[in-house]
């Protein structure tokens, strides 16, 4: 498969930046860090690879705006064409030497989003994906798993922690055990834009988190539709970068699995 202009701009961005970062993972010790939040860290390398790829959009495409985790919206003299950047998604996984994190890129014209990457240099693993034309893990075509029974998935889902969505928590406690009881198993493995390229690949057979940014989905959310899957908020409308919720999954179990999340959203209304 032939990535066009675009997609080799995002790659080329995505597989510099971490190569830094894959330097600086090295020395993940010596690293010296700033406390954004609680829970919610910045390191110096997090900052670096955000300006790499910032430098490589911009030299490819300087009319498009950039919307990047660290650095805000870049304006750029063409409003209908814009990148949404994450420089490392999983920051708390990198912190602690833990191998599993990535750098998310995705490209939106007039609304829509037409392209996506997400590259884990730890294991040399390239996920892209552009409207119409399919995805692909390096130079394999993906496609969701092909279960239809809930009682047989994997799930992956994001924890909320102390900082973060924490109006959410008893919710997220109530899908938990919802999901617990009616699947094979639930994985949390702390990078959201992996989690939705697992689900595309079909290692996960379904996923859903509460309160990301579009930063940590837009780029999953064009690989894993164009392998087939579904992606929605929890009300079961379309995916938009705006949406609170994510939920996602193949098309067999996407009904079930967002029903099994809903109606204990019905359970945590009904006893507050």
């Amino acid at each position: 498969m032939i990535r066009s202009a675009i997609l080799n701009v995002m790659t080329k961005a995505a597989q510099k930046a971490g190569r830094s970062l894959v330097r600086d993972f090295g020395e993940v010790e010596q690293l010296q860090v700033s406390r954004k939040g609680p829970g919610d860290f910045v390191s110096t390398a997090d900052k670096k690879a955000e300006r790499i790829v910032i430098e490589e959009l911009e030299r490819a495409r300087p009319e498009a705006s950039i919307l990047a985790e660290e650095s805000g919206t870049k304006e750029g003299d063409d409003p209908t064409k814009r990148f949404i950047v994450d420089p490392l998604d999983g920051t708390t996984n990198f912190l602690h030497g833990l191998p599993h994190w990535a750098i998310s890129i995705a490209y939106e014209e007039r609304g829509d989003l037409i392209a996506g990457v997400v590259f884990d240099p730890i294991k040399d693993e390239l996920f892209w994906a552009e409207r119409g034309q399919g995805a692909f893990l390096n130079d394999r075509r993906i496609r969701v798993s092909a279960r239809q029974n809930l009682a047989d998935a994997v799930v992956g889902t994001g924890i909320p922690h102390i900082g973060r969505d924490t109006k959410g928590h008893i919710l997220f406690q109530r899908r938990l055990a919802a999901v617990m009881g009616n699947t094979a198993g639930v994985r949390r493995w702390g990078t959201a834009s992996l989690d939705l390229c697992y689900v595309a690949a079909g290692r996960f057979d379904a996923f859903w988190e509460r309160a990301l940014s579009p930063w940590d989905v837009a780029a999953g959310a064009v690989i894993l539709k164009e392998a087939g899957g579904f992606i929605t908020d929890a009300s079961g409308r379309a995916y938009k970068v705006d949406s609170v919720d994510t939920v996602a999954a193949n098309d067999s179990l996407h009904p079930a699995f967002l029903k099994l999340l809903k109606d204990a959203s019905k359970e945590e209304k009904a006893a507050e």
